[in-house]
């Protein structure tokens, strides 16, 4: 155990720059363009390899067809994207409630400071969407580092290190909570931020750094 850990700290001693300006990076994404970007590739995401999602968003951003597209018209122009009729629904149905009226933008986003009590409001309102997928999505905006992105390359490091003893066939509400905590004590523990510990599986795993 004690030499998985002593992998994971000197990865993060070697990434740890190309992570802190990843995360400033984030910070930048405060446009409308760029969170409906961040929105609807944490949307695609689920099943799916991320670079594939965003290759996708900024595709269909380039030519429109994200951001004024029929859902017929999105899903017939995704491509590698798993589930994408019902990707398609979501996206239409979150850029109407969220991009094209309401007051996601100008009322939820700055005027919430606790970033759980966002992601379950994202949770609850968005279809497509639950604590992975908001958390990537906070995260990619510039909020929510102390949240869990608790997808497989994550699930399957902290497996690694003994924090679970599985990967969960499912993960609601409560047991999401269950393993966040937990890998929040274990970033602690073994002196790794948070919200770079994601990060650091990723590059463990896959060798980069990527969104």
């Amino acid at each position: 155990m004690s030499g998985i850990i002593t992998s994971l700290q000197a990865v993060h001693k070697k990434i740890r720059p190309e992570i802190e300006k990843r995360l400033l990076e984030f910070t930048e994404n405060d446009t409308r363009d760029k969170i409906q970007k961040e929105f609807f590739f944490c949307l695609l995401t689920p099943q799916c390899k991320a670079r594939v999602c965003w290759d996708n968003v900024e595709r269909l951003f380039d030519n429109g067809i994200m951001t004024r597209g029929t859902e017929r018209e999105i899903s017939r122009s995704l491509s590698g994207v798993r589930f994408m009729n019902n990707k398609a629904r979501y996206i239409v149905e979150a850029r109407k409630k969220f991009f094209d009226g309401g007051d996601f933008l100008i009322k939820y986003l700055p005027g919430v400071q606790d970033e759980k009590l966002l992601r379950k409001y994202i949770v609850r309102n968005v279809k497509g969407m639950g604590c992975k997928e908001a958390s990537h999505f906070l995260r990619n905006i510039g909020r929510g580092y102390e949240l869990a992105i608790l997808d497989r390359h994550i699930l399957r490091g902290l497996v690694m290190c003994g924090v679970i003893d599985d990967i969960p066939a499912s993960l609601p509400v409560a047991e999401y909570s269950r393993i966040e905590n937990l890998m929040s004590n274990f970033a602690k523990k073994i002196h790794i931020p948070m919200a770079h510990l994601d990060f650091v599986f990723w590059y463990f795993f896959n060798k980069e750094v990527f969104k």
